[in-house]
């Protein structure tokens, strides 16, 4: 009788561990302003990217080579971010998927532009 309640006890304590929730990871704060540097086959392409942070979602801008603007949303998950920016143009439109990761005040990631491959990017927040 005696390890029938005990095995009672076991099940219902490992009932409730596993009915307790564990919080989500606190998203990394990302608002403000980072130098954001790309790496092409045409070089490193730098410009200062915006973040507007709202909890674990976010707006992003930068300025792209000749006069175009790169603008998009995207999710924040603890430290990893992930966001999309749709460009038109000539050549019709390709979709840029951002995916990235935050340590302090650098982020490093990369950029999947459509067909033409992914690319290494790296980013520092500024002061």
């Amino acid at each position: 009788m005696r390890a029938h309640t005990l095995l009672v006890l076991a099940v219902l304590a490992l009932g409730t561990l596993s009915a307790q929730t564990v919080a989500p990871a606190k998203p990394a704060d990302i608002g403000g302003v980072w130098e954001m540097t790309m790496q092409t086959p045409q070089g490193d392409m730098t410009a200062d990217a915006t973040f507007v942070q709202e909890n674990d979602k976010f707006k992003f801008n930068m300025p792209g080579p000749q006069g175009m603007e790169f603008a998009g949303e995207g999710t924040i998950k603890g430290q990893e971010l992930e966001w999309a920016v749709l460009l038109s143009g000539g050549m019709g439109e390709i979709t840029l998927t951002y995916k990235a990761k935050v340590d302090g005040e650098t982020m490093t990631g990369e950029v999947q532009a459509g067909d033409f491959g992914a690319f290494p990017f790296t980013a520092k927040k500024k002061k």
